[in-house]
């Protein structure tokens, strides 16, 4: 576990011993989080929606996956950096940091379960798209500016702005 961001021998002795090595008593990485309190509520009933909020959990592994996930935002170049500042902007920093918790326990349960190591995704990993998706994502940026955008393959014609 100390090859994942963040992760040191104290805090990777408290996760196992809060979790065990068996995981075979959850059914997915999903429930997992679920037991743990790492995943928000969905309350939501005759369109109302409640508190989502985290649940409470093992307190413990809250806390001790929390404190990691600080210390793996620190990290230069990996891919829990990345994630908690491209969730930053939109979620705020604390949400942002339950998220990346959550990615940490996922990427434990997997590692325990099949017994593979971390394999980290690296800081590129969401600007990954196809250069057909990224053209039309700026084709639809400049067309919300105000301005006309024809894309055409380059062996054809040039773009016209």
């Amino acid at each position: 576990m100390r090859t994942i961001p963040g992760i040191s021998d104290l805090s990777g002795q408290v996760i196992l011993s809060e979790i065990g090595l068996d995981m075979s008593r959850f059914p997915s990485a999903g429930h997992l989080l679920s037991w743990a309190g790492c995943c928000p509520r969905n309350d939501e009933s005759a369109g109302k929606r409640r508190s989502t909020r985290l649940r409470k959990g093992a307190p413990w592994l809250k806390t001790t996956l929390a404190q990691c996930a600080w210390a793996a935002v620190r990290t230069k170049g990996s891919y829990l950096q990345a994630q908690f500042h491209r969730l930053r902007q939109r979620r705020g920093p604390k949400k942002a940091i339950c998220a990346v918790a959550a990615s940490i326990l996922t990427a434990i349960y997997h590692m325990l379960r099949d017994g593979t190591l971390y394999q980290d995704l690296g800081p590129q990993h969401f600007h990954r798209r196809s250069p057909e998706a990224q053209a039309n994502h700026l084709a639809r940026q400049i067309t919300k500016l105000g301005f006309d955008c024809a894309l055409t393959p380059r062996g054809e014609q040039r773009v016209s702005v």
